[in-house]
């Protein structure tokens, strides 16, 4: 990774988002990240841009400044939102407020970057999936919408593949976020079941998923591109613990 280029991670708040950040920024990048809250993290070369990324035009205007401002090469749209439902009680305001970040914000901002990284021959792109896709009970909405970045970036892939660009998704599976373990508790008989369910027998962590990501975003790793990554502790296979 080149110090001059720069990262723009959506959802960099906590979780994986604040760990692929902090991973960019010792090797030496500028960070950007978007979304509505600050950072915990600070450094010098870490740029905060409040956005709320379910405001499409928003974000788009967003981008547009940052890609006159920014050398722009890697993009991680780690950003998603969950309205857990059954199908029955799910709604049109769920389905349009999640695919609106989910699947809206990447596209939006995958056109804003992709020009600087074609006319600089090189650029990363990572979607962030879930496990859910191969199902989940509650998760009507979340599924489709995380199933979509998948489709999303092999089209992508395939149309900017001759510009030096690669496009490819890791898929979390359970991983000990503070909204995850807010809901199920060390010790709790409800992580208990998640774990049952994962072949390692352990949830993963922000570093699990983050280490999956900047392997895509690596220079070496130009040869790979319109991929999906499952790192899920084996519950792809299991079908079960899923995020």
């Amino acid at each position: 990774m080149v110090s001059s280029e720069a990262a723009v991670i959506t959802g960099a708040s906590s979780g994986i988002g604040e760990v692929i950040a902090t991973t960019l920024l010792a090797r030496g990048l500028t960070v950007v990240t978007l979304q509505r809250s600050a950072p915990r993290i600070k450094h010098p070369n870490l740029h905060f841009r409040p956005i709320d990324l379910a405001d499409l035009e928003a974000t788009k205007s967003l981008a547009q400044q940052l890609s006159a401002e920014f050398p722009v090469r890697y993009l991680v749209n780690n950003a998603g939102a969950n309205r857990p439902a059954l199908l029955e009680d799910a709604t049109i305001d769920d389905f349009q407020y999640v695919t609106a970040i989910t699947l809206g914000a990447a596209m939006v901002l995958m056109q804003a970057f992709v020009p600087g990284m074609r006319a600089a021959k090189f650029g990363r792109i990572v979607n962030i999936s879930s496990r859910a896709i191969m199902g989940k009970t509650y998760r009507t909405v979340y599924a489709s919408a995380k199933a979509g970045v998948i489709g999303m970036a092999r089209t992508v892939a395939v149309e900017v593949g001759g510009d030096g660009i690669t496009v490819n998704v890791v898929v979390p599976g359970p991983v000990a976020s503070d909204l995850f373990n807010r809901g199920h508790p060390e010790g709790s008989a409800k992580r208990k079941t998640v774990i049952d369910g994962v072949l390692v027998k352990r949830v993963g962590t922000p570093e699990d998923i983050a280490r999956a990501v900047v392997f895509f975003l690596d220079r070496e790793s130009g040869f790979i591109t319109g991929q999906a990554l499952f790192v899920c502790g084996g519950t792809s296979i299991t079908g079960t613990g899923g995020a």
